[in-house]
């Protein structure tokens, strides 16, 4: 079970809770890489003027200043962020939009790159949502354009990725930033990003408050605000919601590009990833630099949590003079996920430490002895470590025990050597240039206590 940190939104993890994150982080990483994605690692500070470019999410990005600064260091002046002052970073995007134009003549286009590091948030700490916190991102991204199929094929592999995961079922809620913009402007809302961020908010205050606020900020007539919501509350497994945008009797070009892209990606979901994926036309995404596909996606039986999985299309984070660098990205939300897989005890480690073999001593000057025969199962890839005393064995058992350690050596006086099971109590005799344990007890095992998602199969 997680524990409450002593300082509220830096999560720290037992050592049994931590193999849990680590099985997380190795699983995504497999999949990222099996699918050819590139690891690369930002600084974790950037300019000021960088992060808040795009965006409204000033209140929520921690300034770095040192207690000693210099003057001019500070981030806050006359009340307002020194644009040329260092903050950290609040996701892994922006960053990564700064990267690719620093590296551009250094990489290879379409670039395919994952990322898996710390940010920072300055939100109100609770369940899912921590001021500290591991993200897990994924994007593609082009020189000058990048074909619409990688939003396809983005979201193919985080649904195959979060298969792979000890959590329960999910669903990829996912929308398109054209359509919806389209849509507005087709009943005469042309300020679509402040109907977007009144749509954002359908979850938090429902829809007639919503419908309040196109009324009185953006000035949407009782119509004009209905329609909107109607749109919103389209949702369907399948391609069946563009019948249903194209019942409400609005035309747009823009309109008519989203629904055409939301269709393929849906399309190709519904075929190579079936029952994962829900056209969702109320999703907004709250970032401005979205441009085309948005995702947010949640766990079936768990959406108080909110989305653990998000991200889109955005087609001008990135440019340097008249080059543009589009691209389509998703994150995974690590530290929300592992948070409620362990208040939930979804999952959990078969033991607390990576050692398979503790090796008792007979007498303190066999400790020689003993590192030697640790030395030798090391070599072979066992986990093993060697007894500080030479205790009464039942005691060195019990040490074992309180590890979560399933294997105890023993070496008698006369070199013979023998391996105990505690958890069984079998003992027989081995040999450490031979002798393995079962494969199941070599390395640590995430095992799942709840139903998990279905896995994703294949595409023919």
């Amino acid at each position: 079970m997680a524990r409450n940190a002593s300082l509220s939104g830096f999560p720290e993890w037992l050592p049994e809770e931590r193999l849990v994150e680590l099985h997380v982080l190795d699983t995504l990483r497999r999949v990222f890489e099996l699918h050819g994605f590139a690891s690369i690692e930002t600084r974790a500070v950037e300019t000021v003027g960088q992060l808040l470019r795009k965006g409204e999410i000033d209140k929520e990005v921690y300034g770095l200043s040192r207690l000693q600064d210099d003057e001019g260091e500070n981030p806050v002046k006359g009340g307002k962020a020194d644009p040329n002052a260092l903050a950290l970073h609040f996701d892994l995007t922006v960053p990564f939009a700064r990267y690719v134009v620093e590296n551009a003549g250094y990489l290879a286009f379409p670039f395919r790159r994952y990322q898996i590091q710390k940010v920072w948030r300055g939100e109100r700490p609770q369940e899912g949502r921590a001021r500290e916190f591991t993200q897990a991102d994924i994007d593609v991204v082009g020189d000058g354009d990048l074909p619409f199929r990688y939003d396809v094929e983005i979201a193919l592999v985080i649904a195959e990725a979060l298969s792979a995961l000890p959590i329960p079922d999910f669903r990829l809620r996912i929308n398109n930033r054209k359509l919806a913009e389209g849509f507005y402007r087709g009943i005469g809302l042309d300020d679509t990003a402040g109907v977007l961020r009144s749509i954002d908010k359908l979850e938090k205050i429902g829809p007639a408050k919503v419908a309040e606020l196109l009324k009185s900020e953006l000035g949407a007539s009782d119509d004009q605000a209905a329609k909107a919501l109607q749109l919103a509350a389209i949702r369907t497994d399948d391609t069946s919601f563009v019948g249903q945008v194209r019942a409400l009797g609005v035309s747009n070009e823009l309109l008519d590009e989203g629904l055409y892209e939301l269709e393929q990606v849906i399309d190709a979901a519904v075929q190579r990833a079936p029952g994962k994926v829900l056209a969702d036309l109320s999703i907004a995404r709250g970032l401005d630099y979205y441009t085309g596909t948005v995702v947010e996606t949640v766990l079936v039986g768990h959406e108080q949590l909110g989305s653990i999985c998000s991200g889109g299309r955005y087609d001008a984070l990135a440019s340097k003079g008249n080059r543009k660098f589009p691209g389509v990205g998703l994150s995974i939300g690590v530290t929300r996920l592992v948070s409620r897989i362990l208040s939930q005890d979804l999952a959990r480690a078969s033991r607390s430490v990576p050692t398979a073999v503790l090796v008792a001593l007979n007498q303190d000057d066999s400790w020689g002895a003993a590192q030697d025969v640790a030395a030798l199962l090391r070599s072979r890839g066992i986990p093993t470590e060697v007894a500080a005393k030479a205790e009464k064995f039942g005691k060195q058992i019990k040490f074992a025990d309180r590890r979560g350690i399933p294997f105890v050596w023993f070496t008698d006086d006369d070199g013979t050597h023998q391996v105990k099971d505690i958890r069984t109590g079998e003992q027989v005799l081995a040999a450490p240039e031979t002798w393995m344990p079962p494969v199941e007890d070599l390395t640590v095992q995430v095992e799942t206590t709840a139903p998990a998602a279905a896995p994703v199969q294949p595409g023919n």
